[in-house]
């Protein structure tokens, strides 16, 4: 009996010691399927905030690059080790391919822990994201700067009715946007990414005015600068009447009588000044400010420009060099002018003193700094004349 309860104990231990492995392994597995699942959590949530910090970039006008780069950033300092990134902007997969949005795609391996003593091969996971971003209106006025006084002002006797847009500063300024004096103001919205002073009251169609917003990027940011050509143009002095060609002009325009402007781009390498009672006129034109050059418009002249209605500069009426420095352009003239398209200088303050706009209202001004005080009907509903929207108050949100 002694010999068979041996053998019996022996094939005990036996039997154990072969399905020992099966038992550690089920254990295992119990454990690291939680482990897999707790990953792959933690993954999603580093796509969710990677993808949404690349969006914050799309935000401000980024290139690719800087889209990437923050992403990627984010991921890293959230954990994501040596699993890799790809970004993706618009998302080539789902329901928002081809809209404004980041999509973030990140893939890692997992070491095994006790289910190794059936396999060595990782457990890949991966996660994906699209964070998108929503344009809550469209802006006519765009103040540039992030961080001036009185960004975007509008003061004295002004009566502004901008339809379709509103006003937007980026500065975080507390009076970023100000409306002073007995100026009236009509728009969708006030947007700041500071603060708004009204020392009276303005119209809306939003219920209130927008503090803390997000900032607009610059819509203009990657419109490249056109290049000077060779030989100068030159301006007849005296002569009641004349055509000018696009082209360089080398020592600024000055321009008097009666002048029309032909289809083009005008590199002006001066100042630009149309003096009092000149008849200035012309359509798909695009005038460049190289440098710091300035633009002055006489009170009492007529003043009549049209951007292009497509190509580079499609929509662009006037362009401040953005490699110049602090300047000021004004712009002025009787109520019979029109300036339609885009009056862009990024690192300029543009004053607005005329008492006009564009065709059918046709008028956009971004620039570091605007002050307003003439009277104008600006609309949004321009793309048939070449103009793009200028997306502000944006935000973004992780939709998938």
């Amino acid at each position: 009996m002694r010999e068979i309860r041996h053998e019996a104990g022996g094939n005990v231990a036996t039997i154990f010691a072969l399905t020992l492995p099966v038992v550690v392994g089920g254990a295992g597995l119990g454990v690291e399927t939680s482990y897999w699942y707790y990953s792959s959590l933690k993954l999603q949530a580093i796509a969710d905030a990677a993808a949404y910090a690349g969006a914050l970039e799309k935000i401000q006008g980024s290139d690719m690059t800087t889209i990437t780069a923050a992403a990627s950033s984010s991921a890293a300092s959230n954990g994501l080790g040596s699993g890799t990134i790809v970004v993706n902007t618009p998302p080539t997969s789902g329901p928002n391919t081809g809209k404004k949005a980041v999509e973030v795609i990140l893939n890692q391996n997992l070491d095994r822990l006790f289910t190794s003593i059936f396999t060595q091969t990782k457990v890949p996971e991966q996660a994906r994201s699209v964070a998108l971003i929503t344009d809550a209106s469209k802006a006519c006025v765009l103040a540039l700067n992030p961080s001036a006084s009185k960004a975007a002002l509008f003061s004295g006797n002004t009566s502004v009715k901008l339809t379709g847009c509103s006003v937007m500063a980026d500065s975080i300024a507390s009076d970023a946007l100000k409306v002073q004096g007995s100026a009236g103001l009509q728009a969708d919205c006030l947007i700041s990414a500071g603060g708004i002073s009204l020392n009276n009251p303005v119209t809306t169609v939003c219920k209130s005015p927008v503090t803390n917003a997000l900032p607009a990027s610059d819509p203009f940011a990657s419109l490249p600068a056109p290049a000077a050509s060779n030989p100068c143009q030159n301006i007849s002095k005296g002569k009641q009447a004349q055509t000018l060609q696009p082209g360089t002009y080398c020592s600024g325009m000055s321009l008097s009588g009666t002048v029309t402007l032909s289809p083009g781009v005008y590199v002006v390498q001066g100042n630009m000044k149309i003096n009092g009672n000149a008849v200035v006129s012309g359509s798909g034109v695009t005038i460049f400010m190289a440098g710091s050059n300035t633009v002055f418009i006489n009170g009492n002249a007529a003043v009549t420009l049209s951007a292009p209605t497509s190509g580079t500069y499609s929509g662009v009426l006037f362009y401040g060099d953005r490699s110049g420095s602090s300047a000021s352009s004004t712009f002025n003239g009787t109520a019979t002018s029109l300036l339609t398209g885009a009056i862009y200088f990024p690192k300029q303050q543009v004053n607005y003193l005329g008492n006009f706009s564009g065709v059918n209202g046709c008028t956009q001004v971004v620039a570091d700094t605007i002050q307003w005080s003439g009277n104008s009907t600006i609309n949004q509903d321009c793309s048939s004349l070449g103009m793009k929207d200028i997306p502000a108050a944006q935000s973004v949100a992780v939709v998938e």
